[in-house]
């Protein structure tokens, strides 16, 4: 009885699946080696960010069980950020500031990159988001190959359904 009380549901699983792909294509070296973004705690943060975007923003589209699978992300992607911030030993007290300002900064950069994704094909609008976010900090921006491969990753999430998708099924675009 208590295992079925403590026993993640269908969308949850979903979820961390999801969550563990985004985290996992975020480290990848050719993103930082390749498209310059900065392999610091917050261009990893941006890359994290902006992949959990993605998915998000692939799913929004499908109604029904997929919108609980789409809130679980979100609400794995902060947990993590939560767990993240005390590995790093912010405080008890400074983690609840530091979290509202990280779920600021991820409403903003969904919002802006909805307004990019939706300037497309023209890609001016999400090349000045990667240069103001991922690559801020950059030693040499070029955000023309870090908004290809944003581009390339949605339209090759696009043709994946959404079926598969939670099943963990998500192919990104090499960088």
């Amino acid at each position: 009885m208590f295992s079925q009380l403590l026993a993640k549901s269908p969308h949850k699983r979903a979820a961390e699946r999801l969550y563990a792909a985004a985290a996992s294509q975020a480290r990848t070296e050719a993103l930082y080696s390749t498209l310059g973004a900065p392999d610091t705690v917050d261009g990893r943060f941006e890359l994290l960010t902006l992949h959990v975007i993605l998915l998000v923003d692939r799913l929004k589209s499908d109604p029904g069980p997929v919108a609980l699978v789409r809130q679980a992300l979100f609400d794995c992607y902060v947990s993590n950020l939560d767990g993240a911030l005390r590995e790093m030993g912010v405080g008890d007290l400074a983690v609840g500031k530091r979290m509202r300002k990280l779920g600021e900064a991820f409403y903003g950069r969904a919002r802006a990159c909805d307004v990019a994704f939706q300037a497309l094909p023209d890609t001016a609008a999400l090349e000045d988001l990667v240069a103001r976010t991922v690559l801020l900090n950059s030693d040499a921006p070029r955000p023309a190959g870090l908004t290809a491969y944003i581009v390339r990753c949605r339209e090759a999430l696009a043709t994946i359904p959404a079926d598969d998708i939670i099943a963990g099924a998500v192919q990104w675009s090499p960088p």
